[in-house]
């Protein structure tokens, strides 16, 4: 009996030293990333695996709830995946139950996708469990409250602090108890909050939101189609129909493609500008890049034209007709559909967050990534790729770049001047460490959090420049 209950004795003290080595121990050593490391020993790895390690359960957090939030999702996938590691912030912030989120359904992607087909759900729940309780649907006991409406609904403050939800929003969920936040792109300011909220950030995006095994396994055969041939380069080619309604970017289109995209931009009343002079917009770098001026640029550059393009878009607005010059000066450019049988893609059909999420994952795996627009895509993409190891990111300098490309094609600018223009003036636009911007009166023209998040980066203080 003394035998018998020294290995009990012996055994519960093991348990209770492994709940407590996963509680504290460095992350790094569990199957989820810390915001502290990043993958260097492979520089084409990818942080989200479909082989990730099998790991001991962080403990559950126990906690005083205080209600129930409810989170709709506003937008496209990236823009998506920003607010839902916002909301996970705020849930722990607020010490409240999270449901999983419900994904936007009616914007004029018009995908039907749930949480679960996009990202693994038992994942996000069970990696998250020692921060936040997350629940796929709320209790038997509300399922009757949330029916008939008793719950209050809100669109939570742009751009706000902590202090917001601390103060205004959590008497709300105290009250209420079922909290219903029904936009939530943007709702956390990108700077001044605490620094546990912002590696939370982190962990979420870059730990918890892992894509579905199904997502996973087709991004990796695009990548090992790829990879076999040699270096690979993504160009997210910012143009399709719907960027060039919603911006009123009509540079290089006939007539008759200027009044179907203007036609189009009045059929979303959501659609706020409607009234747009195109040519100055783009003076001041506020449009997507052509695919005639993407050639140019990345000729200019210095890119090979043997090297592979990957396009990480939808369907280009013009087809063939826009993509001519791209084609010529790189004849190795491709898309998802050229590597992979239409039967692979079949299920991805109609859900585009689903083909984004694929493209995501190339876009993470590749040599160099060039966005031609600073879209939510754009900017998440450059900041998964800091955290990977600083890979490299050419940043566009689309304003300056309108300018020399006019020049250029107007016969004043040679070759070799427009060239040597183009690489000066990035030299320092590749992703390297930088500081984030700060403006504190004006939030949406500050240094995005999700493209820089400089609070989970590893760096050497020497090698940061001003991010201006």
């Amino acid at each position: 009996m003394v035998r018998a209950t020294t290995t009990v004795l012996l055994w519960t003290c093991l348990i209770q030293l492994s709940a407590l080595q996963n509680l504290w121990a460095p992350r790094l050593l569990k199957g989820w990333p810390s915001c502290f490391t990043q993958s260097d020993t492979d520089p084409h790895s990818n942080l989200i695996t479909l082989s990730s390690p099998k790991f001991v359960l962080p403990p559950k957090r126990v906690y005083k709830n205080n209600g129930y939030l409810m989170v709709s999702c506003n937008g496209g996938l990236n823009q998506m995946r920003a607010a839902i590691c916002d909301m996970v912030a705020i849930a722990r912030y607020m010490n409240v139950t999270l449901i999983v989120p419900e994904l936007d359904k009616s914007s004029f992607w018009a995908d039907p996708s749930d949480f679960g087909d996009i990202f693994d759900v038992d994942h996000f729940i069970t990696s998250l469990r020692d921060e936040v309780r997350i629940l796929k649907e709320f209790p038997p006991r509300l399922k009757g409250r949330m029916e008939k409406g008793q719950l209050l609904s809100m669109p939570p403050i742009s751009w706000s602090n902590i202090s917001y939800y601390h103060n205004q929003i959590l008497p709300l969920a105290k009250r209420h108890k079922i909290l219903h936040l029904n936009r939530t792109d943007a709702r956390l300011a990108n700077n001044g909050l605490p620094i546990d909220i912002q590696r939370l950030r982190c962990r979420v995006n870059y730990g918890a939101l892992r894509f579905t095994p199904q997502i996973e396994e087709l991004g990796r055969r695009v990548i090992d189609s790829l990879r076999r041939n040699g270096p690979f380069l993504v160009l997210h080619l910012r143009y399709e129909m719907d960027m060039l309604a919603f911006s009123g970017c009509t540079h290089g289109c006939s007539v008759e493609e200027e009044d179907e995209l203007t036609r189009m931009r009045y059929a979303y009343p959501w659609w706020k500008e409607k009234v747009i002079n195109s040519e100055l917009k783009r003076r001041d770098g506020l449009c997507p890049l052509t695919p005639e001026e993407t050639a140019l640029v990345l000729r200019a550059l210095g890119f090979d034209k043997d090297i592979q393009v990957y396009i990480a878009a939808g369907e280009i607005y013009g087809g063939e007709r826009r993509m001519s010059s791209l084609y010529s000066a790189f004849p190795n450019t491709v898309q998802k559909e050229m590597l992979l049988e239409p039967s692979n893609l079949k299920p991805f059909q109609n859900h585009s967050s689903q083909m984004a999420a694929l493209d995501y994952l190339v876009s993470l795996a590749s040599d160099v990534f060039v966005p031609t627009y600073d879209g939510n895509m754009a900017k998440v993409v450059e900041g998964h790729r800091r955290f990977l190891g600083f890979r490299r990111t050419v940043l566009l300098d689309r304003k300056l770049l309108v300018h020399l490309l006019d020049q250029h094609t107007s016969g004043l600018l040679p070759w070799d001047e427009f060239s040597l223009a183009v690489k000066a003036a990035h030299t320092n636009r590749m992703g390297q460490p930088a500081r984030r911007l700060v403006i504190s009166d004006k939030p949406k023209e500050e240094g995005y959090f999700y493209s820089n998040p400089e609070e989970c980066l590893s760096y050497s203080e020497d090698t940061l420049r001003s991010d201006t």
